[in-house]
């Protein structure tokens, strides 16, 4: 397996001084799996352009350890169209290692470049094109055996049960000089962390403010609103979508105690605080301003918390959904059902089977493959999932909001790649299920996990009762607006997320 990699991330791999711990975790992923390294003959141009020559000198004598591009691909109209964008040599380089991908010279390629995934989308490449996390992520799906954590559960836990000395605070400890003080006099404060064998991964602290907060510090300065602030919020690249769970908690808050707004100050100094931005902003957080403080200025980016939903782009104004689009029921397998949502646990099944290890269950997006008749879903269009188990037992236990659907599969590793980021399947399962009907083969459905309905949920017999089906669905099945209605009500769901 021949892997590509951008130029920052070997830059910031073999510095003298380790800027970004995520990188190590994938070189280690990258050497034990025995894949081979490869770098674009331009990155060595880029290195050479560095302002101090020790570098460039220590960087070329550190590039030995990796395997070359001998040629470089030759451009086609749709490469040569790409490059009527291009600005600057350095967005002809990003442009020139795409290209490797692009043309199959090279597997996939690793970057943390918005900009060169934005290319990849363009060129029907983005399969082959992953950030850091991602990679992680696809290294952990295909290879179970070799994972390095049993368990990343998301907890609730005090400040004063958390080590504050733990490396993961470290960055915060540079960044805000007071901020020992500031954890210490929070002790007695909730947080959400991930902690695994000892080490903290994840952090996230949530403080509610009222209309009246003052914020003098931050320009253009806020209006009154009621809001939840993000304390402090730091991930550490697992490839178990951690940032996703994490986000999740914020949106749920949100909902729970009804702000109008979600905002975060945030440096943007270093590369794991560019990441927070970019998945931030990837959500729909906006940049709004600036918040001046005796440790330097910070970036304000503000959420609406109910905005007008997008159907097109349903994670920029997630949870929000609109009740003007079309509504489906769907089911899932028992044996599905909780390793893809685990907060819909049912009363029958043990939580302790179900701590969030494994990549599908912390994602908000994810994956459902089906061969069902209907097929014209689109994006914005809600869907009720009815968990199977007969007439008692067959619930109707999550939603979602659809982002897209994939139709167009050109084959059985296009389907596996389109896949293998959000799925419960481990590969030989996608395979199973791509060939076993061969004249009728499945789509996919790529959807956001948006809210678990409170137990005990509706089921089949309710349904029954209550003239909405008489059998469990098969595939996708529309909902009238006042079936959908009818149960939502039946389930008390949560409706605060549902704009008219």
């Amino acid at each position: 397996m021949r892997i590509l990699i951008d130029t920052n991330i070997i830059i910031h791999r073999e510095a003298n001084r380790v800027y970004n711990e995520d990188i190590g975790l994938l070189f280690n992923w990258l050497d034990k799996l025995k894949f081979d390294k490869c770098v674009h003959p331009l990155t060595i141009e880029e290195i050479s352009g560095h302002q101090d020559e020790n570098v460039v000198k220590t960087m070329k004598i550190k590039i030995a350890n990796y395997n070359l591009l001998k040629t470089e691909s030759p451009d086609d109209q749709l490469i040569t169209k790409l490059r009527e964008s291009d600005k600057s040599q350095n967005d002809f380089i990003d442009t020139s290692i795409l290209n490797e991908v692009y043309n199959n010279r090279v597997d996939y390629l690793i970057t943390e470049d918005r900009g060169i995934h934005r290319k990849a989308n363009f060129l029907g490449c983005s399969e082959k094109v992953f950030k850091i996390d991602a990679f992680l992520e696809k290294c952990i799906a295909e290879n179970p055996e070799l994972k390095n954590y049993q368990v990343l559960a998301v907890k609730k836990e005090y400040f004063g049960n958390i080590n504050l000395n733990d490396a993961f605070f470290d960055s915060f400890k540079q960044d805000y000089n007071e901020f020992g003080n500031w954890f210490n006099k929070k002790a007695d404060n909730i947080s959400y962390v991930c902690i695994t064998d000892g080490d903290v991964k994840a952090f996230l602290y949530l403080k509610q403010e009222d209309p009246n907060e003052i914020y003098n510090d931050i320009e253009p300065s806020f209006p009154q609103k009621k809001r939840l602030k993000i304390g402090t919020f730091k991930v550490t690249s697992t490839g178990y979508k951690l940032g996703e769970r994490f986000l999740k908690v914020i949106f749920d808050n949100a909902l729970q105690y009804d702000v109008e707004e979600i905002y975060v100050t945030i440096f943007d100094k270093r590369d794991e605080q560019l990441r927070l931005i970019y998945l931030l902003q990837d959500w729909g957080f906006k940049h709004w301003g600036t918040k001046t403080t005796d440790n330097g200025i910070e970036q304000v980016f503000v959420r609406e918390c109910k905005p007008t939903p997008n159907l097109q782009q349903p994670k920029i104004t997630f949870p929000a959904v609109s009740k003007n689009t079309s509504k489906w029921i769907v089911p899932i397998y028992p044996q599905y059902h909780t390793e893809l949502f685990p907060d819909s646990i049912l009363n029958n099944e043990s939580p302790a089977d179900f701590t969030e290890n494994e990549p599908y269950r912390n994602a908000i997006k994810k994956v459902y493959i089906s061969r069902s008749y209907n097929r014209n879903l689109k994006g914005g269009d809600l869907v009720l999932f009815y968990r199977t188990g007969g007439h008692y037992a067959g619930v109707v236990s999550t939603i979602g909001v659809v982002e897209n659907i994939e139709t167009n599969i050109r084959d059985e590793n296009h389907f596996i790649e389109l896949c293998r980021k959000r799925s419960v399947f481990d590969n030989a399962g996608l395979r199973e299920f791509w060939n076993y009907r061969k004249n009728d083969r499945p789509f996919i459905v790529n959807f956001l996990y948006i809210d678990s309905f409170p137990m005990p949920k509706v089921n089949l017999k309710r349904l029954r009762d209550l003239n909405i089906m008489q059998n469990a669905p098969r595939g996708f099945e529309p909902l009238s607006d006042a079936q959908f209605e009818q149960i939502l009500k039946e389930a008390r769901a949560n409706e605060s997320y549902i704009i008219d």
